[in-house]
Parts: structure tokens; sequence; C-alpha cells
């Protein structure tokens, strides 16, 4: 259930406030071969299972941009503003990938509100998503996400 803000003077009134977490979901085989058909990138230690296999990995692992884009999934498991006309992402302003997703994992989403601003038409967010994976001491990926709530 995700943390509701009432308006964007709430939300700017939350900066670090932890979100919580999201529910899990797992990363099949068949999301990361549609994730390579839909960005090119066919690197054998994502989709060539077999090959994998006796990879660096054991096995086939997510894209480490296809981890980075469930943080848009996970943003609106976390967080939703309300008292306004819409929500864009706006981007990013720092990605990393502290480990490797093997397909199988179970990940989830943790939130925090890390910086809000007033921008022409609403307010500019950062929240961190912090992509955990479960069973590691290491996230999967920490993604600072940039959106904007216009009024």
């Amino acid at each position: 259930m995700p943390k509701v803000f009432a308006s964007t003077a709430e939300l700017a009134s939350s900066v670090g406030a932890d979100l919580g977490t999201t529910d899990w979901i797992t990363v099949q085989q068949d999301q990361v071969d549609k994730f390579a058909d839909a960005t090119l990138d066919h690197q054998w230690i994502h989709t060539d299972t077999e090959r994998a296999r006796s990879g660096p990995f054991g096995g086939p692992i997510a894209h480490g941009y296809l981890t980075m884009s469930l943080a848009s999934h996970f943003l609106s498991d976390l967080a939703r503003v309300e008292g306004i006309s819409m929500g864009i992402n706006y981007g990013v302003d720092k990605v990393r990938f502290p480990s490797p997703v093997p397909v199988g994992s179970r990940l989830r989403g943790r939130g925090e509100v890390v910086d809000v601003k007033e921008v022409p038409g609403g307010v500019q967010a950062v929240v961190r998503v912090t992509i955990e994976r479960e069973g590691s001491d290491k996230p999967a990926a920490i993604v600072d996400t940039v959106s904007r709530y216009l009024l």
C-alpha cells in the first residue's frame, strides 16, 4: 500500500521520510528475454541460459537497466501524491548496481524521500528506491528517481 501524500506541500514536508517496502516480485527468464528484445541487448549472460550456467554468475542474470527500470514500478507502490494534475518521470540522478540479479530472484523496493523542491507548475521530488534482493546482504540497485508532480 503506497504512502499517500494529500498534497505537494505534504510531500515537501516529508524529506527524509522512510516509505517502507513493497511486495516482492520475481524476475523470470521470459521477462529478461523480452527486455533483451526491446533493447537489442542480447548479451549471453542474460539470454543464453546454457552458456550462462558456466559463466561468472552460475546462470543468467537480469540486465542492470532492467533492474533499474523496476524502480518505476516500485515507486508507484511506495508513494502517491494527490491533488495534482499529473506526475511525470523526469529521470534519475544516480544509479548503482551493487550486486547482480540472477533469474528467479525475488526483488522488492524500499523508498526514501531525499529531496523536494518547487519547480514551475509544481514540485520535483527525488525518491531513492533501493531494490533489495531476497537473501542478499547487498542491494541489487540504488536508484535516485526524479519525478515532477504538476498542479
